[in-house]
């Protein structure tokens, strides 16, 4: 008849009924399994045992669920035949073992059956093996118990739902850990409902597969974290090293990331450096990661050339552009390690046995080489793992190459930027002046800048401005709008009328390289505080273009913003600019500065100003240059998230 799946038996039980549903066989298994004696059972009628009497009567095969005499439940799979006569003998059918449960437990699947009350009836090896971390997979036990630092909540939900509408779910994927938390596993699991002949649920089956360790998985997972990980910063020493590190252990026991001079800024021409017949230089190393402290493997350090023999490896992947790929590295005499007597100490020291060398090519380039290498771990690397290193090379090269791109915009960027700011502040015999400037390490270079300019009379002009955006183009704007502050001050243009002029000159360089003309279509516009001061007043002009309020540092060390009314930006044609007057005492200071003085993401400009005015109440009586260094450290630290601009002057006594 068949077996208890919440007891298994090496025998099933077997019942024979005649014609009319009477029993007329009751084997010693099904005494076990029901606790129903032979004698009782003889000639009662099997739907008498069945629950729900009626609707099962009639069964041949499948699952269902029978009633012993306390009243419980056991579930059953049947499989029913004819006998050879119509009404054989009471007695026992030779015994057949099921051929599905040793198939069902040499797959490594974890397959268990549960009934309608989520209790585990069944289980195959592979589940038992899991009891571990999933301590419902014990017989007799339901998925409502209690299990400490085990929350089954989620597969408990997901099972009533298929036992309700009866739709399978299918590779459902769960982390779950051990209650110990000793083990991890990443488990991909599915549900089936288990019905009877009239669609009636009688339980349902799980089947879970173990995918932590699923080479394909892996690999889509590594690759997945290169995308996120490596290239997180547009700096090309920074990426190298994380794509060094994310390989390691994950596919190598040892990487490094060697790039060629061209994509590093600032270093030696390799040319320069000495080549012998044996090596010469081919790269500077840029990344490196082991599974070992301090880089035994390592015959350089990152920042250092890496020389390589003319005939090796190395060369013939940079110009063939094709990776090398050993899985059994050839250390033998006669191969290019002859030439190479250092790298094949180390080799055979630390135990290298498998090479991977990938190029790294971006839009044509090679802009270097990564190395993968494998020691401890005693696998040989396999062609999966060679197309892995590859992907992770092209995904690291293009990371690289936007790097290097940006790094080389940023650089003739700030280049301009440094040329177009006054080399050295000229003013006059009655005032003091300092500068500081501090690019973004956010962001590309913007275009903030300033200048002191000497007018007639012993008179004095102060200028600080922000030209909108980043980049070669905010920076060439900059210096366009410098030479013509500086041609307007000559003439002696009044502070409210030099931005007027300024706003006008702006619009009409935006209107000859708008194309159709007069679309103005990413016209840069800009910020700009302008002051006049004159020594035989002791007095200042000044006007602002939408510009942050210059501070006034009394000579008692208070500090004030005089606000003048406030203009828009130069460059949208809207004009109406005025000026107001300040006194300036002997030992006063006034300060010019820009936004990314006083703006931060956390904090608004008006927050940004009082930091300021404590900042410069803390620096007052420093000198003008160590004061302008208190003021910039104490208001951006070493990194600023937007460029600074600051021009100082004191007026001396």
């Amino acid at each position: 008849m068949g077996t208890p799946a919440s007891r298994p038996s090496r025998e099933p039980a077997v019942v024979t009924i005649d014609i009319e549903g009477a029993v007329t066989g009751w084997s010693s298994t099904a005494e076990d399994l029901l606790g129903i004696p032979l004698q009782t059972a003889l000639g009662r009628e099997l739907a008498q045992l069945l629950f729900p009497a009626s609707p099962q009567a009639d069964r041949r095969e499948g699952l269902l669920e029978i009633r012993n005499p306390e009243g419980g439940r056991v579930f059953v799979r049947l499989d029913g035949a004819p006998p050879d006569e119509p009404r054989a003998p009471a007695a026992e059918l030779p015994a057949m073992r099921p051929f599905l449960e040793p198939l069902l437990n040499r797959t490594p699947m974890a397959i268990a059956i549960w009934d309608t009350d989520l209790r585990c009836v069944w289980r195959n090896r592979a589940a038992q093996a899991l009891q571990h971390v999933f301590p419902y997979y014990q017989v007799g036990r339901r998925l409502s118990d209690p299990e400490p630092g085990l929350d089954a909540r989620a597969a408990r939900e997901a099972m009533l739902q298929v036992l309700a509408d009866g739709v399978p779910q299918i590779d459902r994927e769960a982390h779950w850990t051990s209650p110990g938390r000793h083990d991890e596993h990443k488990l991909s699991t599915s549900f089936f409902r288990l019905d009877d002949e009239h669609g009636r649920p009688v339980g349902l089956c799980s089947m879970v597969l173990d995918i932590g360790h699923s080479h394909p998985r892996d690999r889509l997972t590594l690759l997945h974290e290169a995308s996120i990980s490596v290239g997180s910063t547009l700096d090309v020493r920074r990426t190298a090293q994380e794509m060094a590190d994310l390989a390691v252990p994950a596919l190598a026991d040892y990487v490094t990331v060697d790039l060629a001079e061209a994509v590093l800024p600032g270093v030696e021409p390799l040319q320069r450096l000495e080549a012998t017949e044996m090596r010469v230089p081919a790269f500077y190393r840029a990344g490196v990661a082991s599974i070992h402290d301090g880089l035994p493997e390592s015959l350089w350090e990152r920042g250092e050339a890496v020389f390589v023999p003319p005939s090796s490896p190395f060369t013939a992947v940079l110009a063939s552009g094709r990776s090398h790929f050993e899985p059994f590295l050839n250390t033998a005499p006669g191969t290019w390690l002859d030439q190479d007597p250092d790298r094949a100490r180390i080799i055979h020291a630390v135990g290298m046995h498998s090479l991977i060398i990938v190029p790294l090519k971006a839009r044509g380039d090679i802009l270097g080489v990564a190395v993968f290498v494998r020691t401890d771990n005693r696998v040989p690397f396999t062609t999966s793992d060679l197309g892995l290193a590859e992907g992770l090379g092209a995904r690291a090269a293009l990371s690289l190459d936007n790097a290097r791109q940006y790094t080389r915009e940023r650089t003739a960027a700030l280049a301009l930027q440094r040329n177009m700011l006054p080399p050295r502040l000229i003013g006059i015999d009655s005032v003091d002046l300092a500068s500081r400037y501090l690019p973004s390490d956010v962001h590309d270079v913007g275009g903030d800048w300033y200048d002191a300019i000497p007018l007639p009379d012993g008179r004095l002009a102060l200028v600080v401005g922000d030209v909108t955006g980043h980049g070669i183009h905010a920076a060439a704007t900059m210096g366009r709008l410098r030479m013509a502050v500086r041609t307007l001050a000559y003439v002696d243009q009044p502070p409210c009328a030099l931005l007027g002029r300024l706003d006008d000159l702006l619009i009409r360089l935006a209107d000859e390289n708008s194309d159709p003309p007069g679309t103005r279509l990413g016209m840069a516009g800009a910020t700009c505080l302008y002051v006049v001061y004159n020594p035989a007043t002791g007095r200042c002009r000044l006007a602002s273009a939408g510009h942050p309020p210059p501070a006034v540092v009394h000579p008692d060390g208070r500090v004030s913003f005089p606000r003048p009314p406030t203009g828009t930006p130069i460059g949208l044609g809207f004009g109406g600019f005025d000026s107001i007057e300040v006194d300036l005492p002997p030992n006063s200071r006034i300060v010019l500065y820009t936004d990314g003085l006083i703006e931060t993401r956390e904090a608004d400009i008006e927050a940004g100003i009082d930091r300021l005015g404590t900042a410069l109440e803390a620096a007052a009586a420093l000198p003008l240059e160590r004061f302008c260094d208190a003021v910039v450290r104490t208001m951006a630290g070493e990194s600023a998230e937007d460029d600074v601009a600051l021009l100082a002057a004191r007026i001396r006594a």
